[in-house]
């Protein structure tokens, strides 16, 4: 069993390839496996946030139920 990465990792990992990328001197075969890995990268810790606002946008009740909370930014 593997063991995923953390967001931290995932991110470290993502801007180290953006800075490759923007160095510019790569081959064009390595910059393309490298655009991928960064498209899904960005994509993962995309839904790492949404899925950790979601858990955030609850407020635990004094029975323990849980609510949601009203946010003030809709963007």
């Amino acid at each position: 069993m593997t063991e995923q990465a953390s967001f931290e990792e995932k991110l470290k990992q993502l801007d180290q390839i953006v800075t490759a990328l923007e160095q510019g001197n790569r081959s064009l075969e390595t910059a393309l496996v490298d655009f991928k890995t960064g498209v899904t990268l960005a994509k993962d810790l995309q839904k790492t946030l949404a899925e950790a606002e979601k858990t955030l946008a609850k407020v635990m009740q004094d029975d323990g139920s849980m609510t949601n909370l009203e946010l003030t930014n809709n963007d």
